[in-house]
């Protein structure tokens, strides 16, 4: 059958553009777990995209604690105390009621809290703050905390993000034979992949591969083949050339994908049905099960999950967001034990920001800054809080202003930089990777 007129340019598009299968490769997996390259590590980032709400993540659970909570949150946004889930190793704190496998992690001690995170360019003061000295860029937009929480730069404008910096500088060294790049994203392009010298995979969880083909069979078949056949293209145009190369690589990788991943049996461990973190986190686990195979002893994976924007609704939202985001990371951290990589693999969770402690208008909450985050696996040194929990006052001392918008006590590239150090960046490169991380006194946090 012809390849009609709309079919070739789509495909066309992917050769030149490098949308699709071009410039951020598609392949996705069905299999599971084998032998494990010696010293093999990994990364994985779970961002929580429009800011979640760490003031009704994780909540005091003393009298004293809670009292301050409820004053300001009870009525729209207040969670009753007895529904919380107390943190045996943690008493003063408990987390949503939506948190169980989060919960049963942390007290296994297989699970951090690391507190008052947030995007900084140097330790500051409420002061300071109020002066407008040295901030990072457009606080409270999301686009700008998204790309600076990615970058670890504190400028929206970096081009690059901490994790391809990592794959610049590690790659040589950790992954000389590897069929695949150090870092793979579950969930499309973005920042935090973006390296200098080099790119990540792209991988659409469930799709074996990866085109993007609503037609019948036969016509998706036929676009396959144009668009393999604009690789035999010698254009003698040099940015031609270059989108055709990567276009290669992009096949080229899903066929090394696929091959790998048809070697192995299925995962043993179920993951939840209907859950999009899940499903992106059961492919990671699926390809950290072909590692070896792949040549790779380290690397980086990007998981997403959006809608914490959570202006209105909020206890509603939320609950349901955390409900989904607690079993995802419960069963990933099961495949990772019956993967025996527990202690090879580092979950850690990202946000735009938190939200204002104090409720809106319209039972919501607005933008904010610090904010808490879960850190997960074997070897995390969990069971405990790192960070100083802020004084949940509105206009105390740790409010930069007068509705609980909490200075953060601990910049996200201290956060960032102590992930690094785990995976093996040398205190020599973490300056070529976190330009500002001198700046800070504390450049390991000591969770990991």
């Amino acid at each position: 059958m012809a390849v009609n007129r709309r079919s070739f340019i789509r495909y066309a598009s992917l050769a030149a553009a490098g949308n699709g299968l071009a410039l951020r490769p598609f392949g996705a997996l069905n299999a599971l777990a084998q032998s494990t390259s010696p010293g093999y590590k990994a990364l994985v980032c779970v961002f929580l995209f429009g800011g979640n709400d760490a003031n009704n993540t994780i909540i005091p659970f003393d009298t004293a604690g809670y009292a301050s909570y409820s004053a300001v949150r009870n009525g729209n946004l207040g969670i009753a105390q007895s529904s919380l889930l107390p943190l045996t190793p943690l008493p003063n704190f408990a987390l949503n009621p939506s948190l169980p496998d989060v919960q049963a992690l942390f007290n296994s001690g297989n699970v951090a809290v690391v507190a008052n995170v947030g995007t900084l360019m140097e330790p500051t003061t409420k002061a300071q703050y109020q002066a407008g000295t040295d901030l990072p860029s457009n606080l409270f937009s999301h686009p700008d905390q998204q790309f600076e929480w990615q970058n670890a730069s504190q400028s929206g404008a970096t081009p690059t993000g901490w994790a391809g910096r990592i794959a610049d500088q590690l790659s040589a060294a950790y992954n000389t034979n590897a069929q695949i790049p150090m870092i793979t994203s579950v969930s499309g392009d973005t920042l935090f992949c973006n390296g200098t010298s080099t790119t990540p995979v792209s991988v659409s969880p469930g799709n074996l591969g990866g085109a993007q083909c609503s037609e019948g069979t036969t016509e998706c078949g036929a676009q396959l083949v144009t668009a393999q056949a604009l690789l035999g293209f010698a254009s003698g145009l040099t940015l031609v050339q270059a989108d055709n190369t990567i276009t290669s690589n992009a096949y080229n990788y899903a066929k090394t994908l696929s091959a790998a991943v048809q070697s192995v049996s299925p995962l043993k461990t179920v993951f939840p049905t209907g859950n999009p973190l899940a499903s992106q986190l059961q492919q990671v686990a699926q390809i950290i099960q072909v590692q070896a195979a792949l040549g790779v002893s380290r690397q980086i994976f990007f998981c997403g999950v959006g809608n914490f924007d959570t202006h209105s609704n909020q206890l509603t939202l939320q609950n349901n967001l955390l409900a989904a985001l607690s079993p995802a990371l419960g069963a990933f951290y099961n495949a990772t034990v019956e993967l025996g990589v527990q202690n090879s693999v580092t979950t850690f969770t990202m946000s735009d920001f938190s939200r204002t402690f104090q409720p809106n208008s319209n039972t919501g909450s607005d933008h904010a800054w610090g904010s808490h985050h879960f850190v997960m696996g074997g070897a995390v040194k969990g069971g405990k809080m790192y960070g100083t929990f802020p004084t949940l006052a509105l206009g105390g001392p740790d409010d930069s202003g007068s509705n609980g918008r909490w200075l953060p006590s601990i910049s996200s590239v201290q956060y960032a930089a102590t992930l690094a150090s785990w995976f093996g960046v040398t205190a020599g490169q973490m300056a070529t990777i976190f330009p500002n991380i001198s700046a800070f006194s504390a450049t390991n946090l000591g969770f990991v």
